[in-house]
Protein backbone atom coordinates (compact mmCIF):
# COMPACT_ATOMS: atom_id res chain seq x y z
CA UNK A 1 0.00 0.00 0.00
CA UNK A 2 2.94 2.48 -0.72
CA UNK A 3 0.71 4.47 -2.85
CA UNK A 4 -2.00 4.54 -0.46
CA UNK A 5 -1.41 8.74 -0.13
CA UNK A 6 -1.09 9.30 -3.28
CA UNK A 7 -4.65 7.37 -4.11
CA UNK A 8 -6.41 9.16 -1.64
CA UNK A 9 -6.24 11.91 -4.00
CA UNK A 10 -6.50 10.72 -6.99
CA UNK A 11 -9.32 8.03 -6.59
CA UNK A 12 -12.42 9.61 -4.70
CA UNK A 13 -14.68 6.25 -5.32
CA UNK A 14 -11.34 4.00 -4.06
CA UNK A 15 -10.47 6.41 -0.96
CA UNK A 16 -14.68 6.46 -0.06
CA UNK A 17 -14.34 2.44 -0.08
CA UNK A 18 -10.99 3.08 2.41
CA UNK A 19 -13.27 5.36 5.04
CA UNK A 20 -16.94 4.90 4.10
CA UNK A 21 -17.40 8.47 6.28
CA UNK A 22 -16.58 10.29 3.17
CA UNK A 23 -19.64 9.06 1.10
CA UNK A 24 -21.97 11.25 3.18
CA UNK A 25 -20.08 13.43 5.42
CA UNK A 26 -16.86 15.64 5.70
CA UNK A 27 -15.45 14.48 8.85
CA UNK A 28 -13.27 16.91 10.54
CA UNK A 29 -13.43 15.79 14.67
CA UNK A 30 -11.10 13.45 14.80
CA UNK A 31 -9.40 15.23 17.74
CA UNK A 32 -12.65 13.97 19.15
CA UNK A 33 -13.68 10.06 18.80
CA UNK A 34 -12.86 9.32 14.97
CA UNK A 35 -14.29 7.30 12.52
CA UNK A 36 -12.59 4.14 11.75
CA UNK A 37 -11.51 3.39 7.78
CA UNK A 38 -12.68 -0.35 6.49
CA UNK A 39 -9.54 -2.53 7.44
CA UNK A 40 -9.74 -1.12 10.95
CA UNK A 41 -13.47 -2.40 10.64
CA UNK A 42 -12.65 -5.97 8.60
CA UNK A 43 -10.21 -7.00 11.49
CA UNK A 44 -12.04 -6.56 14.26
CA UNK A 45 -15.17 -8.56 11.93
CA UNK A 46 -13.17 -11.30 11.32
CA UNK A 47 -12.43 -11.65 15.14
CA UNK A 48 -15.73 -11.44 16.17
CA UNK A 49 -16.61 -13.97 13.67
CA UNK A 50 -14.34 -16.13 14.50
CA UNK A 51 -15.83 -15.46 18.05
CA UNK A 52 -19.24 -16.29 17.23
CA UNK A 53 -18.00 -19.85 15.68
CA UNK A 54 -15.80 -20.78 18.19
CA UNK A 55 -12.93 -20.97 16.20
CA UNK A 56 -10.47 -18.68 18.43
CA UNK A 57 -7.87 -20.28 20.80
CA UNK A 58 -7.74 -17.53 22.97
CA UNK A 59 -4.05 -18.41 24.42
CA UNK A 60 -3.14 -17.80 20.96
CA UNK A 61 -4.91 -14.54 20.72
CA UNK A 62 -4.05 -13.03 24.28
CA UNK A 63 -0.33 -14.02 23.69
CA UNK A 64 0.92 -14.52 20.02
CA UNK A 65 -1.55 -12.43 18.54
CA UNK A 66 -1.30 -9.56 21.41
CA UNK A 67 2.33 -9.85 21.08
CA UNK A 68 1.96 -8.64 17.39
CA UNK A 69 0.00 -5.93 18.32
CA UNK A 70 2.92 -4.92 21.12
CA UNK A 71 5.35 -5.05 18.03
CA UNK A 72 3.34 -2.47 15.78
CA UNK A 73 2.39 0.04 18.80
CA UNK A 74 6.45 0.01 19.83
CA UNK A 75 7.01 0.76 15.75
CA UNK A 76 5.36 3.61 16.39
CA UNK A 77 6.53 5.34 19.07
CA UNK A 78 10.06 4.10 18.79
CA UNK A 79 9.73 2.04 22.12
CA UNK A 80 10.87 -1.89 22.54
CA UNK A 81 7.66 -4.28 22.19
CA UNK A 82 8.02 -5.43 25.76
CA UNK A 83 7.97 -1.72 27.24
CA UNK A 84 4.14 -2.08 25.51
CA UNK A 85 0.94 -2.43 27.62
CA UNK A 86 -2.00 -2.85 25.60
CA UNK A 87 -4.71 -0.41 27.90
CA UNK A 88 -7.36 2.12 27.43
CA UNK A 89 -8.39 4.44 27.49
CA UNK A 90 -5.74 7.21 28.28
CA UNK A 91 -6.88 7.99 31.85
CA UNK A 92 -6.04 4.37 32.95
CA UNK A 93 -2.15 4.61 32.02
CA UNK A 94 -2.49 8.19 33.73
CA UNK A 95 -3.82 6.80 36.55
CA UNK A 96 -1.24 3.33 36.51
CA UNK A 97 1.31 6.16 36.97
CA UNK A 98 -0.35 8.35 39.30
CA UNK A 99 -0.86 5.23 42.20
CA UNK A 100 1.92 3.19 41.36
CA UNK A 101 4.56 5.42 42.22
CA UNK A 102 5.85 5.64 45.92
CA UNK A 103 5.25 9.03 46.49
CA UNK A 104 6.00 10.68 49.86
CA UNK A 105 4.82 14.02 52.10
CA UNK A 106 6.95 16.81 49.84
CA UNK A 107 7.27 15.13 46.33
CA UNK A 108 6.28 17.75 43.78
CA UNK A 109 4.18 16.82 40.15
CA UNK A 110 3.79 19.86 37.16
CA UNK A 111 1.39 19.62 35.59
CA UNK A 112 -1.16 21.87 33.33
CA UNK A 113 -3.88 23.46 34.81
CA UNK A 114 -5.77 23.51 31.18
CA UNK A 115 -4.90 20.29 30.50
CA UNK A 116 -7.71 17.93 29.55
CA UNK A 117 -9.01 16.13 32.82
CA UNK A 118 -7.57 12.94 31.90
CA UNK A 119 -4.40 14.69 32.62
CA UNK A 120 -4.87 16.86 35.85
CA UNK A 121 -7.38 14.86 37.93
CA UNK A 122 -4.17 11.83 38.54
CA UNK A 123 -2.38 13.99 39.73
CA UNK A 124 -3.99 16.49 41.67
CA UNK A 125 -5.82 13.55 43.72
CA UNK A 126 -2.44 12.99 45.38
CA UNK A 127 -2.22 16.41 46.86
CA UNK A 128 -3.99 13.75 49.66
CA UNK A 129 -0.95 12.01 49.97
CA UNK A 130 1.18 15.01 51.07
CA UNK A 131 2.21 15.49 47.29
CA UNK A 132 2.51 19.43 46.18
CA UNK A 133 0.67 19.55 42.51
CA UNK A 134 2.54 22.61 40.96
CA UNK A 135 0.28 23.26 37.80
CA UNK A 136 1.66 25.34 34.86
CA UNK A 137 -0.71 28.32 33.67
CA UNK A 138 1.00 29.63 30.66
CA UNK A 139 -0.17 32.79 29.09
CA UNK A 140 -2.38 30.62 26.29
CA UNK A 141 -3.56 26.91 26.94
CA UNK A 142 -1.13 24.85 25.94
CA UNK A 143 1.80 27.19 25.11
CA UNK A 144 4.41 25.13 27.36
CA UNK A 145 7.69 25.52 26.44
CA UNK A 146 11.20 24.01 28.11
CA UNK A 147 11.29 27.16 29.61
CA UNK A 148 8.44 27.32 31.48
CA UNK A 149 9.17 23.95 32.46
CA UNK A 150 12.47 24.99 34.04
CA UNK A 151 11.08 27.99 35.71
CA UNK A 152 8.95 25.17 37.56
CA UNK A 153 11.02 22.54 38.57
CA UNK A 154 12.76 22.31 41.73
CA UNK A 155 14.52 19.91 44.22
CA UNK A 156 11.54 18.46 44.95
CA UNK A 157 10.06 17.69 41.62
CA UNK A 158 9.65 13.84 40.85
CA UNK A 159 7.37 13.89 38.32
CA UNK A 160 6.03 16.54 35.13
CA UNK A 161 2.88 15.41 33.04
CA UNK A 162 2.31 16.92 30.16
CA UNK A 163 0.02 16.38 27.10
CA UNK A 164 1.88 16.13 23.64
CA UNK A 165 -0.42 18.58 21.97
CA UNK A 166 -3.14 20.45 23.63
CA UNK A 167 -6.56 19.47 22.95
CA UNK A 168 -8.43 22.92 22.83
CA UNK A 169 -5.82 25.30 21.39
CA UNK A 170 -3.64 23.02 19.40
CA UNK A 171 0.18 23.97 20.34
CA UNK A 172 2.27 20.77 19.98
CA UNK A 173 5.21 20.95 22.79
CA UNK A 174 8.68 19.99 22.14
CA UNK A 175 8.24 16.59 23.78
CA UNK A 176 12.39 15.33 23.31
CA UNK A 177 13.64 19.10 24.62
CA UNK A 178 11.65 19.00 27.44
CA UNK A 179 12.26 15.34 28.42
CA UNK A 180 16.27 15.83 28.34
CA UNK A 181 15.35 18.72 30.66
CA UNK A 182 13.50 16.62 33.04
CA UNK A 183 15.89 14.28 33.48
CA UNK A 184 19.02 16.37 33.26
CA UNK A 185 17.06 17.44 36.39
CA UNK A 186 16.70 14.21 37.97
CA UNK A 187 12.70 13.96 37.65
CA UNK A 188 10.18 11.38 35.53
CA UNK A 189 8.35 12.58 32.36
CA UNK A 190 5.52 10.93 31.65
CA UNK A 191 3.03 11.84 28.47
CA UNK A 192 -0.86 12.25 27.43
CA UNK A 193 0.14 11.35 23.32
CA UNK A 194 -3.31 10.95 22.62
CA UNK A 195 -3.14 14.07 20.20
CA UNK A 196 -0.13 13.12 18.68
CA UNK A 197 0.64 9.53 18.23
CA UNK A 198 -0.65 9.04 14.95
CA UNK A 199 -0.54 11.93 13.35
CA UNK A 200 2.62 13.27 14.21
CA UNK A 201 6.16 11.61 15.18
CA UNK A 202 6.15 11.04 18.49
CA UNK A 203 9.08 9.34 20.21
CA UNK A 204 9.72 7.93 23.51
CA UNK A 205 13.36 8.40 23.68
CA UNK A 206 13.30 10.85 26.57
CA UNK A 207 10.09 9.61 27.69
CA UNK A 208 9.08 7.66 31.26
CA UNK A 209 6.06 6.56 30.70
CA UNK A 210 2.91 7.15 28.07
CA UNK A 211 -0.61 6.74 27.40
CA UNK A 212 -2.66 7.18 24.38
CA UNK A 213 -6.02 5.89 23.63
CA UNK A 214 -6.26 4.55 19.75
CA UNK A 215 -9.90 6.42 18.85
CA UNK A 216 -8.42 9.24 17.66
CA UNK A 217 -5.31 9.93 15.55
CA UNK A 218 -4.73 6.47 15.40
CA UNK A 219 -7.89 5.66 14.26
CA UNK A 220 -9.12 3.01 16.08
CA UNK A 221 -11.64 1.95 17.95
CA UNK A 222 -12.28 3.11 21.89
CA UNK A 223 -10.58 1.83 24.98
CA UNK A 224 -7.99 0.22 22.60
CA UNK A 225 -4.58 1.92 23.45
CA UNK A 226 -1.05 1.81 23.92
CA UNK A 227 -0.12 2.55 27.77
CA UNK A 228 4.59 2.41 27.51
CA UNK A 229 6.34 2.35 30.24
CA UNK A 230 10.62 2.24 29.81
CA UNK A 231 12.13 -0.82 30.94
CA UNK A 232 14.22 1.18 33.40
CA UNK A 233 11.00 1.69 35.48
CA UNK A 234 9.51 -1.64 35.63
CA UNK A 235 10.57 -2.13 39.47
CA UNK A 236 9.90 1.57 40.49
CA UNK A 237 6.22 1.83 38.82
CA UNK A 238 4.19 -0.90 40.49
CA UNK A 239 1.02 -2.61 39.36
CA UNK A 240 -2.02 -1.00 41.43
CA UNK A 241 -4.15 -3.14 39.42
CA UNK A 242 -3.92 -6.36 40.08
CA UNK A 243 -5.65 -10.19 38.75
CA UNK A 244 -5.01 -13.63 37.07
CA UNK A 245 -3.14 -12.24 33.98
CA UNK A 246 -0.16 -9.89 35.26
CA UNK A 247 0.16 -11.81 38.11
CA UNK A 248 1.52 -15.60 37.89
CA UNK A 249 -0.85 -17.44 38.86
CA UNK A 250 -0.19 -21.16 37.20
CA UNK A 251 -3.22 -23.16 36.22
CA UNK A 252 -5.06 -20.19 37.60
CA UNK A 253 -4.07 -21.28 41.12
CA UNK A 254 -3.51 -18.48 43.68
CA UNK A 255 0.12 -17.96 44.88
CA UNK A 256 1.48 -16.85 48.37
CA UNK A 257 4.11 -14.59 46.76
CA UNK A 258 2.67 -11.73 44.23
CA UNK A 259 5.09 -12.31 40.86
CA UNK A 260 4.11 -10.05 38.00
CA UNK A 261 4.69 -11.27 34.54
CA UNK A 262 7.42 -9.80 32.60
CA UNK A 263 7.20 -6.69 30.50
CA UNK A 264 4.64 -4.35 29.53
CA UNK A 265 2.20 -7.55 30.60
CA UNK A 266 2.58 -6.84 34.20
CA UNK A 267 0.21 -3.75 33.78
CA UNK A 268 -2.49 -5.81 32.15
CA UNK A 269 -4.58 -7.35 35.36
CA UNK A 270 -7.32 -8.48 33.06
CA UNK A 271 -8.23 -9.87 29.47
CA UNK A 272 -7.53 -7.88 27.02
CA UNK A 273 -9.69 -5.47 24.47
CA UNK A 274 -8.47 -8.49 21.60
CA UNK A 275 -11.19 -7.41 19.04
CA UNK A 276 -10.70 -3.53 19.95
CA UNK A 277 -6.73 -4.30 19.82
CA UNK A 278 -6.99 -6.43 16.56
CA UNK A 279 -8.55 -3.04 15.06
CA UNK A 280 -5.85 -0.94 16.36
CA UNK A 281 -3.45 -2.92 14.91
CA UNK A 282 -4.65 -2.21 11.70
CA UNK A 283 -5.27 1.42 11.90
CA UNK A 284 -1.38 1.53 12.60
CA UNK A 285 0.12 -0.91 10.31
CA UNK A 286 -1.61 1.36 7.82
CA UNK A 287 -0.72 4.88 9.53
CA UNK A 288 2.94 3.25 9.04
CA UNK A 289 2.93 2.39 5.71
CA UNK A 290 1.47 5.90 4.62
CA UNK A 291 4.23 7.44 6.93
CA UNK A 292 4.06 9.10 9.70
CA UNK A 293 5.83 11.81 8.36
CA UNK A 294 4.26 12.43 5.91
CA UNK A 295 0.60 12.10 7.50
CA UNK A 296 2.06 14.94 9.72
CA UNK A 297 2.97 17.18 6.64
CA UNK A 298 0.10 16.55 5.01
CA UNK A 299 -2.29 17.61 8.45
CA UNK A 300 0.07 21.09 8.60
CA UNK A 301 -0.74 21.58 4.71
CA UNK A 302 -4.57 21.21 5.46
CA UNK A 303 -4.39 23.71 8.73
CA UNK A 304 -2.57 26.28 5.99
CA UNK A 305 -5.49 25.79 3.44
CA UNK A 306 -7.58 26.24 6.71
CA UNK A 307 -6.42 29.37 8.66
CA UNK A 308 -6.65 31.92 5.42
CA UNK A 309 -10.37 30.56 4.87
CA UNK A 310 -11.39 31.53 8.51
CA UNK A 311 -9.35 34.57 9.85
CA UNK A 312 -11.04 35.98 5.67
CA UNK A 313 -14.58 35.33 7.01
CA UNK A 314 -13.45 37.23 10.37
CA UNK A 315 -13.14 34.60 12.70
CA UNK A 316 -9.91 34.63 15.49
CA UNK A 317 -8.22 31.33 15.52
CA UNK A 318 -6.03 30.48 18.81
CA UNK A 319 -2.79 28.25 18.99
CA UNK A 320 -0.11 28.14 16.30
CA UNK A 321 -0.80 28.32 13.21
CA UNK A 322 2.45 27.38 11.41
CA UNK A 323 5.94 25.70 12.47
CA UNK A 324 7.16 22.79 14.50
CA UNK A 325 4.09 23.85 17.51
CA UNK A 326 1.42 23.45 15.09
CA UNK A 327 -1.02 20.49 14.96
CA UNK A 328 -3.42 18.85 13.16
CA UNK A 329 -6.17 20.81 15.45
CA UNK A 330 -7.41 24.30 14.16
CA UNK A 331 -9.82 26.04 16.87
CA UNK A 332 -11.27 29.16 16.37
CA UNK A 333 -13.84 31.24 17.80
CA UNK A 334 -15.99 34.60 16.55
CA UNK A 335 -16.46 37.99 19.12
CA UNK A 336 -20.60 37.12 18.06
CA UNK A 337 -21.23 34.20 20.14
CA UNK A 338 -24.04 33.33 18.49
CA UNK A 339 -22.45 32.99 14.96
CA UNK A 340 -20.32 30.41 16.53
CA UNK A 341 -23.39 28.68 17.40
CA UNK A 342 -24.76 28.90 14.24
CA UNK A 343 -21.59 28.03 12.36
CA UNK A 344 -22.18 24.58 14.01
CA UNK A 345 -25.64 23.81 13.11
CA UNK A 346 -25.38 25.20 9.40
CA UNK A 347 -22.11 22.12 9.14
CA UNK A 348 -24.22 19.86 10.80
CA UNK A 349 -27.21 20.61 8.33
CA UNK A 350 -24.69 19.73 5.31
CA UNK A 351 -22.81 16.42 6.63
CA UNK A 352 -19.87 18.47 8.19
CA UNK A 353 -18.50 17.10 11.45
CA UNK A 354 -17.01 19.54 13.92
CA UNK A 355 -16.67 19.82 17.68
CA UNK A 356 -17.90 22.86 19.71
CA UNK A 357 -15.54 23.74 22.44
CA UNK A 358 -15.23 26.07 24.99
CA UNK A 359 -12.88 27.82 27.15
CA UNK A 360 -13.21 28.25 30.84
CA UNK A 361 -14.36 31.29 30.60
CA UNK A 362 -17.38 30.18 29.06
CA UNK A 363 -16.18 31.26 25.39
CA UNK A 364 -17.79 29.02 22.67
CA UNK A 365 -15.03 27.55 19.92
CA UNK A 366 -14.83 25.18 16.75
CA UNK A 367 -12.52 22.76 16.50
CA UNK A 368 -11.39 21.24 13.50
CA UNK A 369 -8.98 18.19 13.21
CA UNK A 370 -9.20 16.85 10.07
CA UNK A 371 -6.76 13.92 8.75
CA UNK A 372 -4.71 13.15 5.99
CA UNK A 373 -7.25 11.32 4.19
CA UNK A 374 -9.56 14.61 4.09
CA UNK A 375 -8.97 16.23 0.54
CA UNK A 376 -8.74 19.98 -0.66
CA UNK A 377 -12.07 19.88 -2.01
CA UNK A 378 -13.50 18.90 1.37
CA UNK A 379 -11.61 22.20 3.02
CA UNK A 380 -12.97 24.28 0.80
CA UNK A 381 -16.46 23.11 0.59
CA UNK A 382 -16.09 23.31 4.75
CA UNK A 383 -14.95 27.19 4.12
CA UNK A 384 -17.51 28.17 1.47
CA UNK A 385 -20.45 26.75 3.96
CA UNK A 386 -19.37 29.16 6.07
CA UNK A 387 -20.55 32.12 3.32
CA UNK A 388 -23.92 30.85 4.16
CA UNK A 389 -24.17 31.68 8.10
Amino acid sequence: MSDFLERITSDEAWRQEQFPVARERIFLAHAAVTVTPTVVVEAMNAFNHQAATGELDYSKVLLDDMDTVRDSAARLIGAKPSEIALLGPTSLGLSLVARGLDWHPGDEIICHREDYPANVYPWTDLERLGVKVIQLDPERPGEITPETVAAAMTERTRLVALASCHFLSGYRIDVDAIGQLVHDRGALFCLDAIQTVGAFSTSVEHVDFLSADSHKWMLGPMTAGIFYVAEEHFEILRPSLLGAWNVKSPQFIPQDAIDFEPGGRRYEPGVLNASGLHGMKAAIDLLLDVGIDRVGARLLAQKQRLVPGLTSRGYRVIGPEEGPTASGITTFTHEDKRKVAALIQHWQANGVVASARQDRAGVPHVRLSPHFYNTDEEIDRVLALMDGV
